[in-house]
């Protein structure tokens, strides 16, 4: 654990990260915290290097004096094979986005789950999770199947547009948690499906600034089910526009973003992060353009 005095070196691995919101973010809070806590982005893009280069990556980091990386898009699962360590639920779902180095040994969690878990319990507390219908089964999609089932998820709905990749999906999940039902679908079963769903999660990339419009028509929403989205940025997507227009409580992505951040945090500083703060440092940065 970490004191108020060391200093602390940390990465972000990850294609096309050079822009990311993270390690300003992260920054601010250590700022905020009286730490000192410098983070830099390792694009693999920029060093011309490839996704399957991330071990080599964190024995680098660890020789240099890193204290930890957060890891992301395309190493999660790659990185799986370099660790010592891996937490349960972050072996259970087969990706890190956390390693801490300590003793010179690599430890691996996943906040990406626990991030939307937190984000949904502070940001739709109270919310019915009986029967979710979740739009999307790649990397994120996982995460977030696997946080909502594990709140309490008794029927979730995976569609998908890679058919193969949702039964995969859902069979890995129905596994993991036996007394729930996983149901791989088409986009044909989405009207049905979300015609008596408590909530539905969109989580594809539809609604990015480079990928913009909605991932489905609104009119298959009801008041009564909430709706989260995973892309922040834009934070006000238009689903989230729309699924409010609609009546609908709605979480946007900005949520889990923050989540994830400050359970990362958490674990690389062993300082309690100010979540409040940390996502006004967040919303800052994005209305910023940064």
């Amino acid at each position: 654990m970490s004191t108020i005095t060391e200093s602390l070196l940390v990465g972000l691995i990850g294609d096309g990260i050079t822009a990311s919101l993270t390690p300003p973010m992260h920054e601010r809070e250590a700022a905020a915290c009286g730490l000192h806590y410098l983070y830099r982005p390792v694009d693999l893009a920029v060093n011309g290097r490839s996704a399957a280069d991330v071990g080599d990556l964190l024995r680098y980091g660890r020789d240099l004096g890193f204290n930890a990386f957060n890891i992301t898009h395309p190493c999660k699962q790659l990185v799986l094979e370099h660790l010592d360590e891996v937490s349960e639920d972050a072996a259970r779902l087969g990706a890190v986005n956390t390693v801490l180095i300590q003793d010179g040994r690599f430890i691996g969690h996943n906040t990406d789950y626990s991030g939307f878990a937190t984000a949904l319990a502070q940001g739709l507390p109270d919310a019915a999770l009986d029967a979710v219908v979740q739009l999307g089964a790649g990397g994120a999609g996982a995460a977030v199947a696997y946080a909502l089932l594990k709140a309490g998820t008794r029927e979730l709905t995976l569609i998908d547009l890679d058919p193969e990749r949702t039964r995969e999906r859902a069979a890995a999940l129905a596994a993991l948690f036996p007394d729930a039902v996983v149901r791989p679908g088409s986009r044909e079963d989405l009207a049905p499906a979300l015609s008596s769903a408590d909530g539905f999660v969109q989580a594809t990339p539809v609604g990015m600034h480079s990928h913009p419009g909605l991932p489905l028509d609104p009119e298959l929403l009801r008041p009564e089910t909430w709706v989260a989205d995973v892309i922040y940025r834009p934070v006000r997507t238009q689903l989230v526009d729309a699924a409010e227009a609609r009546g609908c409580r709605v979480l946007d992505g900005g949520h889990m973003a923050v989540g994830q951040a400050v359970d990362a945090f958490r674990l690389i500083s062993g300082v309690e992060p100010d979540a409040a703060r940390m996502r006004a440092h967040f919303l800052e940065l994005v209305n910023s353009g940064r």
